[in-house]
């Protein structure tokens, strides 16, 4: 059964391939559909369908136990603050085996201080 642990917290959750209940939310078994399963909060303000990036996580171990990485995956994460070589959408990356991965500080700490969806695509700048 495969592991993934969500660094800071240190939080590992274990699951049964093809036994997670799908929500529509990324791919079945992405790091976003695991995370949501067990409660993890990751920012995903399109919902899941690769058209952002805040779900960007990084990958600390277990880089070939995700599916490789799609082309619209790729596109997307050019535009990613703090882009690494590790860098992965959660939505897109599907796990296959253990992987160890970090939540961004900017996302961790947005969240935390009850931010909700960072989809700013209607908002209304201010009338001079």
């Amino acid at each position: 059964m495969p592991k993934v642990t969500f660094l800071p917290a240190q939080t590992t959750v274990e699951f049964e391939s093809g036994k997670l209940p799908y929500s529509d939310h990324g791919k079945p078994e992405s790091l976003l559909d695991i995370a949501l399963n067990f409660g993890i909060q990751l920012e995903h303000a399109c919902g899941g369908s690769c058209a952002c990036t805040t779900c960007h996580i990084v990958v600390k171990q277990g880089d070939d136990n995700l599916v490789p990485m799609e082309d619209d995956e790729a596109d997307r994460l050019d535009m990613a603050a703090d882009l690494t070589l590790h860098s992965r959408l959660g939505c897109q990356a599907v796990v296959k085996g253990d992987v160890v991965v970090e939540i961004p500080s900017w996302n961790r700490n947005y969240v935390s201080e009850g931010g909700g969806s960072m989809n700013l695509g209607d908002a209304i700048p201010p009338s001079r």
